[in-house]
């Protein structure tokens, strides 16, 4: 409905400022300062989200040599750590973490986890209920000093303290050595995790993917002391910077890779093969292929006598993880970055081709690329992706899945789904390997960061790239969840329902969300660029992040941060109402004639009409003796009083005002509800009755006064025929059927048979190719 405003009412609003009363206060709580939530600022870390002055952080440096038992599927290992406290603190025990035991017969892991029985079980599932007989925890642990003297320990499931003999003051450091072995687990079967062997019946060989193999030192830092949470198997890790010696002894026809750069080429690699090597190291457009499919097949037939030793040495890394396999084709090319050139590459098993082949190395090239331009260079010499039917990453090296059919072919859930494992395990090389965030307390910080930046990097490799985490509206169904399942981002990793969901899709949605709607690219790219930087081979906390974002961009974000990270409340903004307003302009005999036909239509109804034709004549009508002044008035009349009125009114307007009052405009009061609780900005797309469109941004204060309602007023000089609410859906809004005036109803649709499958993007999916050779 259309309301005539008067040009004089329209002053009065706008020049005395009235405010209304409210009984109660609405407002203040989601936009608070985070205040006391945040850890206060000191000489370690600044209030700007910077490293302090007097920023310390550990070292540890180790020197290994590793023996694989591709007989009996064991590794025995002896280890040398020189442990460097830079603390200002004087240390009389060392915390050092033992994964491998979260997959011993004791474990705490299946004690924690919940089970239960169904109508139907598979081997599998039951298999978790009864965990298993054979032990995979570490099975020696020798710890002595640099002069052979056993050191005292206490072990307490993943974690072992060593007693030091005399304190170590701040600024000395201690060398001690660990003896250990254990028994390398199937992750094919139902204990899965990260590292261990995957068998191959077909030719009876193994593909080994080492990682957490070795007692690793815990962190030791200025916010937290040690870090000697229990590994559950679902946290992740909290680990020192170092230098790595790694000497690796396997069966001699196994091809090895590794954190860090090989030391001994000509030894472990054949003439052919160090030819082609040198020739990748100068190849930018298309990986060479080292070792090619046609010769790991040869091997595959038989097993060759003795053992090479592979070498590695890895500077400034915070962990070493390995793989090793005689099964493994191996590609590689270089990738500029920052004047240096680093070695992209890939180990497979035929099982991984044509796929693995055509895009592995391209996507790690592509990724690094992608990374650095958002963050830094990457500074290590190489980056390595391994088909290992897995998902789990380490510094310069990661464990990746996407394995074809048998006769080659494969759907495209398959191949988007390696490209996006690919990029997300690289990834990681920047967020947590070198960013050093702690993801035992924090999985966010690596997953949900690294998660948003392979976003990107999908976006980047295709236009038309279907990425299942990064874009607001595929977060809505989490944002619906009931609440019991809902846990706020900042919560320990073990503490989280949906964790997907929770750690990866919300704080990739939330940071696309801050670059794309809340701070624009610019200013964002800036200070995650900052952040990034800041924090390299350094160890970040949640406030390091949130204050250099602030700090950078000179954007307030403690309310983003206490709604998307410490809350569960969702985006649910309805536009409830819309009024619209014309200026009063017209004269005095307008204003009257349009009076009279208002008049006219509000005495037009049923009983009226048809007394016109039923009642013959009115009292009034016979007795002339009822007529009064009133029988002839006119109150519609314009009088000379009206027309002087009006003239007066005209002349006392100066030329902005009479331009205003005969601008035609057109006011549109809207009134917005915040029914789910998440604040966020106000964005409407405005539809023209000529077909134009225009986008407008209201700024997320607009509810620092009420939370919960606020109503604005828009000024058009076109008339609106539809306004939307949240039109290109950027803020996660979890109802739609709200954002619409006038509203729209969609009708809801059903199948009568549902079909199976999974969504585009999974490791599954239809294959046409398969189809279209079978044709």
């Amino acid at each position: 409905m259309k309301i005539r405003l008067s040009f004089m009412a329209l002053l009065g609003l706008l020049t005395t400022g009235v405010f209304a009363q409210h009984s109660e206060q609405n407002h203040g709580e989601r936009f608070e300062q985070l205040g006391t939530m945040l850890r206060s600022p000191n000489v370690y870390r600044t209030a700007s989200g910077a490293p302090g002055h007097m920023y310390w952080q550990q070292k540890a440096d180790y020197k290994i040599d590793v023996e694989l038992d591709d007989d009996n599927q064991s590794i025995k290992g002896s280890e040398t750590i020189t442990y460097y406290n830079n603390s200002p603190d004087q240390l009389t025990y060392l915390w050092i973490q033992l994964e491998q035991n979260q997959r011993g017969k004791d474990s705490e892991t299946p004690k924690v986890t919940e089970s239960s029985i169904s109508r139907g079980m598979s081997l599998r599932q039951l298999q978790g209920i009864l965990w298993h007989s054979d032990d995979y925890a570490y099975q020696l642990l020798d710890v002595k000093d640099k002069n052979g003297n056993a050191l005292p320990i206490a072990l307490n499931q993943t974690m072992m303290r060593v007693d030091l003999p005399e304190p170590l003051e701040a600024g000395d450091s201690f060398t001690f050595s660990i003896d250990w072995s254990f028994n390398i687990h199937d992750r094919m079967s139902f204990i899965g995790g990260r590292p261990g062997y995957e068998y191959f019946p077909e030719d009876g060989n193994y593909l080994y993917t080492m990682a957490e193999w070795f007692p690793r030192m815990a962190v030791y830092s200025d916010f937290e002391g040690w870090q000697n949470k229990q590994f559950l198997g679902r946290g992740e890790f909290a680990l020192v910077f170092g230098d790595y010696e790694v000497n690796i002894t396997v069966p001699a026809d196994h091809m090895v890779g590794a954190t860090g750069e090989l030391q001994n080429h000509r030894e472990v690699l054949s003439s052919t093969e160090l030819d082609r090597w040198n020739r990748a190291k100068e190849t930018f457009d298309t990986p060479v292929v080292i070792r090619t499919q046609e010769e790991a097949e040869e091997l595959e037939k038989g097993k060759a006598s003795g053992t090479k030793t592979w070498k590695f040495k890895a500077e400034n890394v915070r962990d070493f993880a390995w793989t090793s396999s005689r099964k493994f084709i191996w590609d590689a090319m270089a990738v500029e970055q920052g004047g240096n050139n680093v070695m992209a590459m890939s180990y497979y098993a035929k099982e991984a081709n044509p796929l693995w082949g055509q895009y592995s190395t391209r996507v790690v090239a592509h990724t690094l690329k992608s990374y650095a331009a958002h963050t830094f260079d990457y500074p290590y010499p190489t980056a390595i992706s391994v088909e290992a039917s897995n998902g789990m990453e380490y510094p310069m090296i990661c464990f990746n899945y996407g394995r074809p059919d048998k006769d080659g072919t494969y759907s495209e859930a398959i191949k988007n789904g390696m490209i996006s494992v690919i990029i997300h395990e690289v990834g990681h090389n920047f967020f947590p390997m070198i960013v050093n965030s702690d993801e035992r307390q924090w999985t966010w910080m690596d997953e949900g960061l690294n998660t948003f930046m392979q976003f990107m990097a999908e976006q980047e490799w295709d236009r038309n790239y279907p990425s299942r985490r990064g874009p607001a509206h595929k977060i809505v169904p989490y944002m619906r969840s009931e609440k019991h399942l809902l846990e706020p981002i900042m919560t320990n990793s073990e503490n989280i329902i949906q964790f997907g969901a929770n750690a990866y899709a919300k704080p990739a949605t939330a940071l696309n969300i801050l670059r794309e709607t809340i701070m624009g690219r610019e200013l964002f790219d800036f200070a995650f660029k900052e952040y990034s930087r800041r924090w390299m081979f350094k160890h970040p906390t949640p406030e390091d992040l949130f204050r250099t974002l602030e700090d950078a961009s000179a954007v307030d974000l403690d309310w983003f941060w206490r709604g998307w990270f410490y809350g569960t409340e969702p985006v649910d903004i309805s536009l409830d109402n819309v009024a619209w307003y014309k200026l009063d302009n017209r004269t005095p005999a307008e204003r009257q004639e349009e009076a009279a036909e208002e008049a006219e239509r509000n005495e037009t109804y049923v009983s009226r009409s048809k007394n016109m034709e039923d009642i013959a004549e009115t009292y009034t009508e016979a007795d002339p003796a009822t007529s009064d002044f009133y029988t002839t008035y006119n109150p519609f009349e314009v009088t000379p009083q009206d027309e002087a009125a009006y003239q007066n009114f005209m002349s006392s307007l100066n030329d902005e005002e009479r331009e205003l009052l005969n601008s035609n405009m057109n006011f549109y009061e809207l009134t917005f509800s915040n029914v789910g609780g998440l604040v966020m900005p106000i964005i409407l797309e405005w539809q023209y009755a000529d077909g134009s469109t225009e986008i407008e941004r209201i700024p997320v204060n607009i509810w620092k006064l009420n939370e919960s309602q606020v109503t604005k007023v828009f000024a058009k000089e076109k008339e609106v025929k539809q306004v939307v609410l949240d039109p290109l859906r950027e803020t996660a809004d979890i109802d739609e059927s709200n954002n619409y005036w006038p509203r729209q109803y969609q009708p809801s649709r059903f199948e009568l048979y549902k079909r199976s499958g999974a969504v585009r993007g999974a490791s599954t999916g239809s294959n046409p190719m398969k189809r279209a050779q079978n044709k």
